[in-house]
């Protein structure tokens, strides 16, 4: 059982007058301004990341039939990848990554008024991938990698010796081996002449870019509410297997609500 770790104890957390909470928050919202102010530079100086030319011909199995890592664009001049946790065999994707899955079927209209596609890309087969992602009920381009070095390449995917080996190359640098597969996200680019160039990776907790529902948590008293344990995410499950959500409390009569403020 997932017994949530609250930040906050209700029964003593502070209280206080309307004008003490206008002060605390607006002390608070000047460190808010300062983090997006960085954020934005953060995201100016990703922008000027040189870029890595792609050489190689990858080739990967869609409903279309075989496409180029080109042609994944769709036309545009950005494409947005999700390496999503789905090796051959397994009969379901990584619940973490169906949990950033969750969330970009609402986004891809929107990417794409901005030039940029978006796709998932594992290793498992075409048929594979199919069966899971009907059953999750997704409409966003999933394609398979199987028989290409594209996971190996981008280190995402890792070899029986690598994983023999106990250490593994990923997030830039050499670690603990983390079995066949791990998350990421990458960005390509495609210049008018069709050259198709690597700009951005991000892995471990970068890819929580993609899951706005830590972002809105983040908001709330009780945060992620997550056990300090080493995997934080124990509590997700895949979309189609959580239990009913809990009903909502009802709100109390008039006259109990008045009975208790005095």
């Amino acid at each position: 059982m997932n017994t949530a770790v609250l930040e906050s104890n209700p029964s003593t957390h502070p209280v206080v007058s309307a004008e003490g909470w206008l002060a605390a928050r607006k002390a608070l919202m000047a460190r808010e301004k300062e983090l997006m102010r960085l954020s934005d530079q953060i995201a100016r100086e990703r922008r000027a990341l040189p870029w890595e030319r792609i050489e190689k011909n990858y080739v990967f199995d869609t409903l279309a039939g075989p496409r180029s890592l080109a042609d994944l664009f769709e036309g545009r001049r950005q494409l947005l990848v999700q390496h999503f946790m789905l090796a051959p065999g397994w009969s379901e994707g990584c619940p973490s990554c169906s949990y950033m899955a969750d969330h970009t079927d609402g986004m891809t209209v929107h990417l794409a008024h901005r030039d940029t596609a978006f796709v998932a890309i594992s290793r498992a087969p075409l048929a594979e991938i199919e069966r899971f992602r009907q059953r999750m009920g997704w409409q966003f381009s999933w394609v398979s990698a199987n028989g290409s070095d594209f996971n190996h390449d981008f280190h995402v995917s890792f070899t029986a010796q690598e994983q023999a080996s106990g250490e593994a190359y990923y997030n830039y640098a050499m670690g603990p081996a983390r079995g066949e597969e791990a998350p990421g996200i990458s960005v390509f680019f495609k210049n008018d002449a069709g050259e198709v160039f690597h700009t951005y990776s991000t892995f471990g907790r970068g890819v929580e870019v993609m899951m706005g529902t830590y972002h809105l948590l983040d908001l709330t008293p009780e945060g992620r509410s997550e056990r300090d344990v080493p995997y934080k995410m124990e509590w997700v499950r895949h979309h189609d297997r959580y239990a009913p959500a809990p009903t909502a409390q009802p709100k109390p009569a008039a006259a109990a609500c008045c009975h208790q403020s005095a």
